[in-house]
């Protein structure tokens, strides 16, 4: 046995234990001498880590030392994250993972997925071959061309998918070892990028539509070729990059795009649990979007099938929603609309001002998905306040400063009578001695749930009305001590278990709707807690 051999069960993050090594295994791994003599519990190696990571001066290095723990010993690691998602989850995620992009090139340490590009168009089976593990049931791809609020940073946005699966894990329990992220490089828009020295990408712009459609046709054939059945979700790429290809391939593969389904999902949650402590239907409701991009046209398409289930028609459905973008309010004088678009045009004045646009359309939900900080203005808020008692907004756009408006000014202009969900969170409010607790609409209530869902039941397709089950698996789970806080979603410190409920509501629609490739099983609760991934070290795990 070389010397090497020793050495890769501490190199290998899925078998190493560390100091958690006991002495027999020492032993007949023949690793004795090379750790310290020290024997720790699982937990006290979580107390220690945590000692360090409350040394770090910054979430960024915080976020640097959890990766590279992720790098040595996986079940350490998600047993740090999984003891306090609440604390870690912003610090792998949003809003940490935003300065770990911006900074990819500086602190790229050691690959944690794929990297593949363009060139390999041809040979991507061969390429995605070389991935260890054989069982991959969930791919995450991004191309990088629309991170966050950062725009397109192209292989800089390969922290993504990583920490998206790491949540998959974290928050729903879906093993980790199918999991596989994978960075697809398109080339990038960003010119300081292309000739950054540090950069890690191909130094090209992107190529035409029909070329990215071709390139990401055949990566879909090879992954799916090498991991039969996979699920593939799009995660980050340009706005219209997304919808297309989301339309291209959602009869033909299992794939979702969670930024169109995702956020869609989780912004109907948050509305259903509204509309429960209002106690009115979703359609009687008038809405009107601030921004008519991916996550925009995704939202309300995903609420115009939540109307068509309470029995209304589809035209009907579409013409309780309006929108606002860049050019101002969507009208059917406007000639610069998408098909998407266009359907949300109605017989409106034309205006470029928000407080103009809530004048006439005069809507009970407001959605902000611009990414303009400060969008809704006191008068615009003052102007729906005046026509509907209990206004619902939801700031969505993130990082903070890109939010269409803060929590405290939502409540201080309508009184404390908003319900309010924001894209980030936002300290508790106090208003004339009440104080209310913002919910956040972070999709990471959904897309791991409806994970765990999807690796139980094994689906043939992904289909929005499966989104809409999260939605309301989520609502449902809001307690009425929470609800007079004038929170909108579940508490995160109970995130596991949250999931785990979301994951049971998901798994027993599919079933219903007959889309299962699994025999069904009597208790979906009890088959899919068998399933989560626990992080303990055990004796088998090495073998």
């Amino acid at each position: 046995m070389s010397m090497g051999h020793h050495f890769a069960v501490l190199n290998d993050p899925l078998l190493n234990q560390g100091t958690g090594f006991t002495q027999e295994q020492r032993q007949a791994l023949g690793i004795e001498g090379l750790l310290p003599s020290g024997v720790d519990t699982l937990e006290r190696q979580i107390e220690r880590v945590l000692g360090h990571l409350s040394a770090k001066p910054t979430d960024i290095e915080r976020y640097v030392y959890l990766q590279e723990l992720a790098d040595r010993d996986q079940t350490l690691f998600y047993a740090t994250l999984m003891s306090d998602p609440f604390r870690f989850v912003p610090i792998v995620y949003d809003p940490t993972i935003a300065d770990a992009c911006l900074s990819y090139g500086q602190i790229y340490r050691r690959p944690q997925g794929m990297y593949l590009n363009k060139n390999m168009k041809d040979r991507f089976a061969d390429v995605l071959s070389n991935w260890p593990r054989k069982d991959v049931r969930f791919i995450c791809v991004t191309s990088g061309g629309r991170i966050l609020g950062l725009g397109d940073i192209g292989v800089n946005g390969a922290p993504i998918p990583i920490g998206k699966l790491q949540l998959y894990t974290a928050c729903a329990g879906v093993p980790p070892q199918v999991l596989l992220p994978i960075h697809l490089d398109i080339g990038t828009s960003n010119a300081a990028l292309r000739a950054d020295p540090l950069y890690l990408g191909l130094r090209e712009t992107p190529p035409s539509d029909d070329e990215i459609d071709s390139i990401v046709d055949a990566f879909m054939e090879a992954a799916n070729k090498v991991f039969p059945g996979v699920c593939v979700h799009f995660e980050d790429w340009k706005g219209i990059d997304a919808i297309r290809l989301l339309a291209r391939y959602q009869d033909k593969y299992l794939v979702y795009n969670d930024d169109i389904q995702g956020t869609a999902s989780v912004t109907l949650a948050g509305l259903i649990t509204a509309l429960q402590i209002k106690r009115e239907k979703l359609s009687d409701q008038r809405i009107l979007f601030a921004g008519a991009g991916s996550a925009g046209i995704g939202i309300a398409n995903m609420i115009v099938e939540a109307v068509q289930q309470q029995g209304i028609s589809q035209s009907d459905a579409q013409s309780k929603i309006a929108m606002f973008d860049a050019n101002g309010l969507l009208t059917k004088n406007r000639t610069d609309l998408s098909p998407s678009q266009s359907v949300y045009a109605h017989e409106l004045a034309d205006t470029n001002r928000l407080e103009d646009a809530v004048k006439q359309v005069k809507p009970t939900v407001l959605i902000g998905v611009s990414t303009v900080g400060g969008l809704f203005t006191e008068g615009a808020m003052k102007a729906m306040y005046a026509q509907c008692n209990r206004p619902i907004v939801f700031p969505l756009s993130n990082p903070t400063d890109h939010a269409e408006a803060s929590a405290e000014q939502l409540y201080t202009w309508t009184e404390g009578n908003a319900l309010v969900a924001a894209g980030v969170q936002f300290p508790d409010v106090t208003i004339r001695g009440k104080t209310f607790h913002p919910g956040q609409a972070n999709n990471f209530y959904i897309f791991p749930a409806l994970g765990m869902a999807v690796y139980a039941t094994r689906p043939k397709r992904i289909n929005d009305a499966m989104f809409i089950a999260a939605a309301h698996g989520s609502a449902d789970q809001v307690s009425q001590f929470d609800r007079n806080l004038g929170m909108l979603f579940p508490r995160q410190d109970a995130i596991l278990e949250t999931e785990i409920t979301t994951a049971t509501r998901v798994a027993e629609f599919i079933f219903d709707q007959g889309e299962a490739t699994v025999e069904r099983p009597i208790d979906i609760r009890a088959w899919i807690e068998s399933m989560v991934y626990r992080p303990q070290y055990g004796v088998e795990s090495i073998g």
